[in-house]
């Protein structure tokens, strides 16, 4: 991983709509401007890591401190290295520094989407939910780790 920049924005943008497609037309909530114009209008460069692979560029994650400890979002990963582990391993790495810090951390992730079984298997647990967001927490662990090695994204 490495620190996100300003110019990031588009490529992240475009990685958005593409990843989020299925579940966001699934929900009948699907708008072509709206997916990447809500991502543009959030960015933060400075809590954002933009993920490589093989040198390339491989999605992005954001964790943003807030009042009660931090907030997961725009966690995407290119579709063809969806599965192969890659996402559980950046959650290791960030779990691990909330974890060291002591701090909640929460997410969102739309109502049946799979990515919820990749949180759920991170230790995190549904906070409340509604036909479109599942709002999920995930307490700080100490003294262990995020989770076993063996799992896979």
């Amino acid at each position: 991983m490495r620190p996100a920049r300003p110019a990031d924005v588009e490529a992240i943008a475009e990685l958005r709509a593409v990843v989020m497609r299925p579940d966001l037309e699934r929900l009948g909530r699907y708008d072509e401007y709206r997916v990447r114009q809500r991502l543009r209008d959030g960015f933060s460069p400075r809590h954002t890591s933009i993920i490589t692979s093989a040198g390339t560029f491989a999605g992005s994650v954001t964790l943003r401190p807030s009042d009660s400890g931090h907030w997961l979002e725009h966690f995407y990963l290119a579709p063809a290295l969806q599965g192969r582990g890659l996402g559980s391993a950046v959650l290791r790495t960030l779990l691990t520094r909330t974890d060291a810090s002591g701090d909640l951390v929460r997410l969102n992730v739309l109502s049946g989407s799979p990515a919820r079984r990749l949180y759920e298997r991170h230790g995190f647990t549904v906070e409340t939910q509604d036909a479109i967001d599942v709002f999920m927490l995930r307490r700080p662990r100490s003294g262990q780790r995020a989770c076993a090695t063996g799992d896979h994204a």
